[in-house]
């Protein structure tokens, strides 16, 4: 082959991808790919014990789509994962199955509140079509401020005594062995 025909058909599949990313059916998969991909690489960490916040003031009352009202500070002495999120959102779509996965694991160890403000029947048609079980809370009430985000995906992990260990923003594998031991060190103290 010719160095022109491979210059041409380069460009042809150049084109074609960029045209793939602005029809809007094929852009969101393809966005969930690419966060998926580098949800392997964006490792969670946790935060130095000296740099640590604590969650001062947790009195941020949230509701489930099941109609159960929550207050952050009834949480005390849990650990707590936080994930802020939105069906609409391709780096969220990206990271739920893992973290649909740990759910599956420490849901009854872990306090975990997916935290959205898409309407509920988009998020149980959502929870459906992915076939996601946790449940899904709605706030009421403005969070503390350390927990305050204007981008998503973010997750906080909390230890108990209330103190962030983990703040990481984009798409996570949250299903990985250092994500397991994180969580297994903060329940064994």
């Amino acid at each position: 082959m010719t160095k022109s025909k491979k210059g041409r058909i380069s460009n042809i599949i150049f084109i074609v991808i960029l045209l793939l990313f602005f029809i809007p059916r094929t852009r969101e998969p393809i966005q969930i790919w690419l966060h998926k991909g580098l949800s392997f690489i964006n490792q969670s960490s946790l935060i130095d014990k000296e740099e640590r916040v604590n969650v001062s003031d947790a009195n941020w009352e949230l509701e489930s789509e099941n109609n159960v009202r929550l207050n952050l500070k009834d949480t005390k002495g849990k650990v707590v994962l936080i994930n802020f999120w939105a069906t609409w959102c391709p780096p969220c779509i990206a990271e739920m199955p893992s973290l649909q996965e740990l759910y599956n694991e420490y849901n009854t160890e872990v306090v975990f509140l997916f935290v959205t403000n898409d309407e509920l029947e988009t998020v149980q048609k959502f929870k459906t079509s992915k076939e996601f079980s946790f449940e899904v809370f709605q706030p009421i009430s403005k969070p503390p401020e350390t927990l305050t985000t204007s981008s998503i995906p973010r997750t906080f992990i909390i230890d108990k005594s209330g103190a962030i260990v983990v703040d990481e923003s984009g798409a996570v594998n949250w299903n990985s062995t250092a994500v397991r031991k994180q969580l297994d060190d903060l329940l064994s103290e």
